[in-house]
């Protein structure tokens, strides 16, 4: 009976509410953030802005993407939709293109009252889906990538041979936040804010920031926070036992940075050095969102604004002898997602499997606003108010030729060919195994076919006449 008259009193509210009544978002996207972070069980990690942030939100300990790079990721999340083998495949990915027509998240809440508005990296394209932003996506311009004067030339001349395209992999410069990009970006964040509150209407303000993508650029003071000489290598930096071939790839996006080998494995210094790098960078872009936090809490404006924090998909540092992300393995899937939202008790975790494509159905439901209906993703609105809530026990993502599916206890993965036949297996046991360095498909063939039926059956597919 309670749960009923709350619902009631929900949907009353929310038949009657007026726009200005809604909250505000903050809507934070982080370009290949992997859930290693202090409020993860990270100590290693000085991330204390996230933390803060988890620390008055709710922080989602299984949070998954549905494809392991930018463009299709994102698109598919904005879209609320389903990847498949014709749709949401690179990172070049446009959601206008590949799901035309369909009500993107941003364009939801802008129709629906708000006022949207998109800096940095939101979409992979600034003009996808410009319909949806109340002004044009702004992204910052004229920023070096390079800052040291050495790696600047090594980036241009790099440039001028066309091969390989790019300067160092890392750059260490004893400059300010705003020398590089995201501090530029949360410097724009911070007076939109302050815009945006003296509007009438509730706004929507997405912010993307670039790091800790490649190449790791930082400011000294953030390389600082780390003991170069503790920084090891993964204990697992080698391929899982009895793993495909197919599951294994040649970390192609780092291979366009300077003095990084064109093939084979780069060195012990030059792993720890990217390791090092990627750290420093999470904690550059993890101050950054601290300056918008504290923003929010100056203008009084933190008890009436959903703040979202979300990784577009995982990173690789080594695991498995890989680099950047584009795998079905665990590191490339995993994501952090963080949900702060009025009305929802501070300081919890869940442990729910939860696909990114449920993120834009909970907004929805937070904002009070009718949910579209193609949306594939679930809201987990019920989940952040009742730990034991109903919910789904299972995550399913893919990657070009493989199909992934994450339950409680198993990862299992399918790789097909041309035709849909099936070429190899994966499946690794996170209950004995959370590091997936046992490929054990060939000797659990019961869980393995459970697994690929159940695969089929969340992707629309027939199961066993494949």
């Amino acid at each position: 009976m309670k749960r009923f008259l709350s619902g009631l009193l929900c949907l009353l509210w929310m038949s009657t509410a007026s726009a200005a009544d809604r909250p505000n978002v903050l809507f934070i996207a982080v370009d290949d953030l992997r859930p290693e972070l202090g409020c993860y069980g990270a100590q290693h990690i000085q991330s204390p802005n996230i933390d803060r942030l988890a620390s008055s939100g709710v922080l989602f300990e299984q949070a998954f993407c549905m494809v392991p790079t930018c463009g299709a990721s994102r698109a598919s999340m904005m879209t609320g939709i389903r990847p498949t083998k014709g749709r949401f495949k690179s990172y070049l990915t446009r959601a206008d293109e590949d799901a035309p027509g369909t009500l993107t998240l941003n364009t939801q809440f802008r129709q629906n009252g708000y006022y949207t508005v998109s800096l940095g990296k939101v979409f992979h394209h600034a003009t996808d889906n410009a319909i949806g932003w109340s002004e044009p996506a702004w992204r910052p311009n004229n920023v070096p990538w390079y800052r040291d004067p050495a790696n600047a030339k090594l980036h241009e001349q790099q440039q001028e041979k066309g091969a390989r395209t790019r300067g160092p992999a890392w750059e260490s410069a004893d400059v300010a936040d705003d020398a590089y990009a995201d501090g530029v970006i949360a410097q724009h964040a911070i007076a939109d804010l302050r815009r945006l509150s003296e509007r009438e209407e509730p706004f929507f303000l997405a912010v993307g920031f670039l790091k800790p993508h490649l190449p790791f650029i930082a400011p000294q003071k953030y390389w600082d926070l780390y003991d170069h000489s503790k920084i090891q290598l993964p204990e697992n930096y080698h391929a899982p036992k009895d793993a495909p071939a197919e599951s294994i790839h040649s970390s192609g996006e780092l291979r366009a940075y300077a003095g990084i080998p064109e093939k084979g494995p780069v060195s012990d210094e030059t792993a720890r050095n990217l390791i090092h790098g990627y750290y420093a960078c999470v904690s550059y872009t993890d101050a950054q969102i601290g300056k918008l936090l504290d923003e929010l809490d100056r203008l009084n404006l933190s008890d009436n604004t959903i703040v979202v924090l979300w990784g577009d998909h995982g990173w690789n540092l080594g695991e498995h002898t890989l680099w950047c992300k584009h795998s079905c393995y665990e590191t490339s899937l995993h994501i952090p997602l963080i949900v702060r939202a009025p009305g929802i008790d501070a300081g919890q975790r869940r442990t729910q499997l939860i696909e990114s494509i449920d993120l834009y159905p909970t907004l929805c439901e937070l904002a009070a606003l009718t949910p579209p209906k193609h949306l594939q993703g679930q809201s987990f609105v019920g989940v952040m108010k009742d730990p034991s809530a109903e919910w789904k026990s299972a995550a399913v993502s893919r990657f070009q030729n493989g199909d992934t599916i994450r339950t409680d206890a198993f990862r299992f993965t399918e790789y097909t060919n041309n035709k849909g036949k099936q070429t190899s297996q994966m499946l690794y046991d996170h209950k004995s195994d959370p590091n997936e360095n046992q490929n054990v498909a060939a000797s659990r063939k019961k869980i393995a076919q459970l697994l690929t039926d159940e695969l089929h059956e969340r992707m629309g597919r027939e199961s066993k006449s494949e």
